[in-house]
């Protein structure tokens, strides 16, 4: 989950500089593609595929849906707000997770879990709100914060439903069948954007964020969120998204040198707190 948080980031900061060059759907029918080509060569290889692979189909059409409102919801949050911002924002998935691993799975938190939980929250909520309680009181909610929320709500769900509808599948057949779901999704929904396109005068960065993220935060960041969901709580398991602002920071001083308000560092510093909590555990 480590590795699945550092993949993640990169698609914030990544994702950000090309927001405006590229249709959020176009970019995502492109990058779920690529990763179902991706994963079909591996489970080839590995021989991990066969018939069981396609038993139930209908698991496949519910956990792709979600996994892509949740990427084409992102892209679109990341046209009218920060890389970061958004990241944190992300962090309240393992509050949501938990909810709902309770009612799918009856997942019970312990009083360490949930204090975590509850002290990672409190940060994501005080950089939606950029730390003014009289916006929190008014409930004055960016557009691609709030956008994005949904999209959060939509990831936290996919945790325990995978684990809920696995039946024993493998976790690389499982996954190739959850992004051809989601390829499938999102080509019928945003086909138009892929005609009007201009693929042939894209920038270079496009088509080095859609590699990035179809190979690492796609295809790679599945198969370990699926192996992690197997063996791990749901609310732990997305616990681990706490590093994300940490990872998405790094990655923006590096290519920009942008270091983000000490307002939203407060929040950050928040949700490690709730994460060395949960690594205790």
């Amino acid at each position: 989950m480590l590795v699945f948080s550092a993949s993640v980031a990169g698609s914030f900061s990544l994702g950000a500089s090309v927001a405006n060059d590229i249709s959020p759907v176009a970019l995502n029918t492109v990058r779920f593609w690529v990763a179902v080509a991706i994963l079909g060569i591996v489970m080839k290889l590995t021989g991990k595929g066969g018939r069981q692979t396609f038993k139930a189909p209908w698991r496949y059409a519910i956990l792709g849906g979600m996994y892509a409102c949740y990427f084409v919801l992102m892209f679109m949050a990341l046209k009218s707000t920060s890389p970061v911002n958004l990241s944190v924002v992300f962090t309240l998935t393992p509050v949501m997770a938990g909810g709902f691993g309770y009612f799918l799975l009856r997942q019970v938190m312990s009083s360490r879990i949930a204090l975590a939980l509850a002290i990672g929250g409190a940060g994501a909520v005080w950089v939606i709100f950029r730390g003014d309680l009289s916006a929190f009181l008014a409930f004055e909610v960016g557009s691609g914060e709030a956008l994005y929320f949904w999209g959060c709500a939509a990831h936290a769900l996919y945790t325990p439903l995978a684990r809920r509808l696995n039946r024993g599948t493998h976790v690389i057949p499982y996954t190739f069948g959850t992004l051809v779901a989601a390829a499938i999704w999102i080509t019928g929904y945003g086909w138009r954007d892929l005609l009007v396109t201009d693929w042939t005068n894209l920038p270079n960065l496009v088509w080095i964020t859609i590699l990035y993220i179809a190979v690492f935060a796609t295809s790679m960041s599945s198969l370990l969120l699926l192996f992690a969901t197997q063996r791990l709580p749901s609310s732990k398991v997305m616990a681990y998204t706490y590093l994300v602002p940490t990872w998405v920071i790094a990655w923006e001083y590096i290519r920009h040198a942008y270091v983000p308000p000490g307002i939203v560092l407060v929040g950050v510093a928040m949700t490690l707190i709730a994460l060395l909590l949960l690594l205790r555990e």
